[in-house]
């Protein structure tokens, strides 16, 4: 659980999104008594759908377009999902609650509000201050080659 915070880029290795990059909101240990989930685990915001490439030629709408990208939003048992070195500076606890996760109207706006977070750091990602959470950036919306 110790490398496991949140802001880190993991990859999700079972289920549904397996081989999909995610970054972890918040982590919960197993004897945590608010969940009904008896093992530890995370909830993970990630990327369904990649970016598209983008080369210079490109016009602004077309790249617009191409720079679309699904989320998605999952607790994940702590054993389906291998951390990476790579930490991004992406504030998703304020957007992505818990709370909101139990009705389904809510957690389909939780994901649009995370489209929107995760579209907009994608197409500024020359405005991160600090040079290692840019490589994490650049990391995180780049799609996982297997």
């Amino acid at each position: 659980m110790a490398i496991i915070k949140s802001g880190k880029v993991v990859i999700v290795t079972a289920g549904r999104h397996a081989g999909k990059k995610a970054v972890v909101v918040k982590t919960f240990d197993n004897d945590s008594s608010t969940s009904d989930k008896r093992f530890s685990h995370c909830l993970v915001a990630g990327i369904d759908r990649h970016p598209r490439k983008v080369v210079r030629a490109m016009s602004k709408a077309k790249v617009e377009k191409r720079s679309k990208m699904k989320p998605f939003i999952k607790y994940i048992n702590i054993r389906h999902i291998f951390p990476t070195r790579y930490v991004v500076d992406m504030d998703l606890k304020k957007t992505v609650d818990e709370s909101d996760l139990a009705s389904d109207d809510r957690k389909i706006e939780t994901k649009k509000a995370l489209k929107k977070i995760f579209e907009e750091r994608y197409l500024n990602q020359k405005a991160v201050t600090s040079e290692k959470k840019a490589v994490g950036s650049n990391y995180f919306f780049q799609k996982l080659r297997f």
